[in-house]
C-alpha cells in the first residue's frame, strides 16, 4: 500500500473517530440539555402560580375561585406567536394542586380530582420541604409520552406548607426543536467529515507528490541518468538539496577514481612504446629502424596528448546538468562548419565527404557543442571508410525532431559491440591495421546528445557500412 494512501487512510480514520465521538456528545447532550432548560423554566412557573393560589387555597376556594378560572382560560388562550421557525398557538402546560394529604384538589385539565398524588415524587418531596420533580409517562407502551413534573409548596401565614401546585409540560413540546437541532448536527458532522475526507485527499496527494519526486530522482540517479534536481517543498525540498549535495560529490568523488583508473590503464600501453623504443635508442642502429622508432615515439606521444584533451573534453560535458543558454542553431551551417573541419584529412585519405543539408531546420542547444559532436562522428566514420570511397552527410526533419547521419562504407560494428562503443575507453580495431582510437569520441557524442534531450545510435547501412545517427529535438 502506498504511504499517501496510508496516511490518507490514518487521518481520515482519527477525524472519523473523533466526529463520531464529538457528534455522539453532541447528539446525547441535546435531548438533556433542552429538558434542563424546560426544567428550569418550570421552576419559576410552578413558584410563581403557588404565590398567585395562594390566597384561594387558604381561602378554600382552590377548585373554583379566581385563580381556578384564570388558569382554565388559559388554554383557551390564543398565543399566535412564532418560536424559532414553529408556530405556538395555545399554551401546553398543566397545572394541578393538592392538599397537605397529596390529595388533588385542583385539575386544570379536570382528569384527577380527588386522586392521591402524595406518592409521587413531585408531591412527596416538596411536602416535606424538598424540591419536587418527576417524569413519567402517560403512556406506559409509548417512551415518547414522557410529561415533566415540577412542584412548588403552598404556604400558609405562619410558613406552614399547606398544599402543593405542580406544573405539568409534556417532553414532547421540545421534540422539534430537539429534532431541529439534532438534524443540525448531522448535517454539519456530514460536511465536516467531507471537508476532513478533502484536506485528507489533498494532504495525501501533496505528500505522495513530494515522495515519488524524491523517488523518482534516487531512481534516476541509481539508473545513471542525468537528473536534475528535485523540486520538492517545505521538509522535502531540504531532503531534495541534501541528496542532490550528496549525489554531486560522491560523484565527483567516483568520477576522479575512474578517470584516474581509466586513464592510467589507457597510458600504459603508449608507455610502454615509448620505454621500449627509448631504450633500443640508446644502442647503435641503423638510420632507418632509428627513424622508425622516432616515429613512434612521437606518434606515441601524440596520442597521449590527443587522449588527455578529449579526456578533459568529456569531462566537461559530463558534469553539466543542462545548456545553460541554449542558442537557436541552423543545422545547415552547423553541418557544413564540422565537415570543413575535416575535409583536408578526407582528401589526404582518399576519401569523398559529400554534404547534404538542404533542409532549413533549426535546433536549440549549445553551437559548440554540437559541432564538436558532429565533428567526432565524421572523424570516427573517416577512421573506418577505406580509401576511394564516399562518407555521406546529411540532414533531415523527422516529425518534431531533426537528424544528423553520417554513413559510411567501412567494415561495420559488430553486434557485440553497438553498444559498447559509447563507453569510455571502448575502442575496435581500425581496417588498415592502425592503432586504436582513444575511445572517447562516442561516448563524447553520447553526452552531447543526452545534454540536449536527444539520442545517437549506429546501425547497418544498407550495402554495407555503418550509420550514425544523432536526432535532436527541433526548436
Amino acid at each position: 500500500m502506498r504511504i499517501g494512501l496510508r496516511v490518507l487512510l490514518g487521518y481520515f480514520l482519527i477525524v472519523a473517530l473523533a466526529a463520531l465521538l464529538v457528534g455522539k456528545v453532541f447528539v446525547e447532550q441535546v435531548k438533556p440539555g433542552v429538558r434542563q432548560a424546560m426544567e428550569g423554566t418550570l421552576i419559576d412557573t410552578a413558584n410563581t402560580l403557588a404565590e398567585l393560589a395562594t390566597d384561594d387555597m387558604l381561602a378554600g376556594r382552590i377548585a373554583d375561585g379566581r385563580f381556578a378560572q384564570r388558569v382554565k382560560q388559559v388554554s383557551t388562550r390564543k398565543v399566535g406567536a412564532d418560536v424559532w421557525g414553529f408556530a405556538k398557538d395555545r399554551g401546553g402546560f398543566r397545572v394541578t394542586v393538592v392538599d397537605a394529604r397529596g390529595i388533588v384538589v385542583f385539575d386544570s385539565e379536570g382528569r384527577d380530582l380527588g386522586r392521591d398524588n402524595s406518592r409521587w415524587n413531585d408531591v412527596y418531596r416538596t411536602l416535606r420541604g424538598q424540591y419536587g420533580a418527576r417524569s413519567t409517562r402517560d403512556d406506559p407502551n409509548d417512551e415518547n409520552s414522557t410529561v415533566m413534573h415540577v412542584a412548588a409548596p403552598i404556604y400558609d401565614n405562619g410558613g406552614k406548607i399547606v398544599g402543593v401546585l405542580t406544573v405539568a409540560k409534556p417532553n414532547r413540546a421540545m421534540a422539534p426543536f430537539i429534532a431541529r437541532s439534532q438534524n443540525i448536527i448531522a448535517r454539519w458532522g456530514f460536511v465536516l467529515m467531507g471537508a476532513a475526507l478533502l484536506i485528507g485527499l489533498f494532504a495525501a496527494w501533496w505528500l505522495s507528490r513530494q515522495l515519488g519526486t524524491l523517488r523518482r530522482y534516487a531512481d534516476a540517479v541509481a539508473a545513471g541518468e542525468r537528473a536534475p534536481q528535485p523540486r520538492a517543498a517545505g521538509e522535502f525540498g531540504d531532503l531534495g538539496r541534501a541528496l542532490h549535495d550528496m549525489r554531486e560529490k560522491l560523484e565527483g568523488k567516483q568520477y576522479v577514481e575512474q578517470y584516474v583508473h581509466a586513464l592510467t590503464h589507457e597510458l600504459k600501453s603508449p608507455l610502454a612504446a615509448i620505454r621500449g623504443a627509448s631504450e633500443l635508442l640508446e644502442q647503435p642502429l641503423p638510420e632507418a629502424d632509428r627513424a622508425r622508432f622516432v616515429a613512434s615515439i612521437r606518434a606515441q606521444g601524440e596520442r597521449m596528448a590527443q587522449m588527455v584533451d578529449k579526456l578533459l573534453a568529456l569531462a566537461a560535458v559530463e558534469h553539466r546538468r543542462m545548456i545553460e543558454q541554449p542558442q537557436r542553431i541552423g543545422v545547415a551551417s552547423l553541418l557544413h562548419e564540422a565537415a570543413d573541419a575535416l575535409r583536408q584529412r578526407a582528401e589526404s585519405s582518399g576519401i569523398e565527404l559529400r554534404v547534404d543539408a538542404a533542409n532549413a531546420c533549426v535546433v536549440q542547444g549549445d553551437p559548440f557543442l554540437m559541432r564538436q559532436a558532429l565533428v567526432n562522428l565524421l572523424d570516427n566514420a573517416l577512421d573506418f571508410a577505406p580509401r576511394g570511397s564516399v562518407v555521406e552527410a546529411r540532414v533531415s526533419r523527422e516529425g518534431d525532431e531533426v537528424r544528423f547521419e553520417i554513413a559510411d562504407r567501412g567494415p561495420g560494428v559488430p553486434d557485440y559491440a553497438r553498444e559498447r562503443v559509447f563507453e569510455r575507453f571502448y575502442s575496435l580495431p581500425r581496417p588498415d591495421g592502425g592503432s586504436r582510437s582513444s575511445g572517447l569520441g562516442l561516448p563524447f557524442v553520447a553526452q552531447v546528445a543526452s545534454l540536449h534531450d536527444g539520442r545517437v545510435e549506429l546501425s547497418e547501412r544498407e550495402g554495407g557500412g555503418t550509420v550514425a545517427a544523432l536526432s535532436i529535438p527541433s526548436a
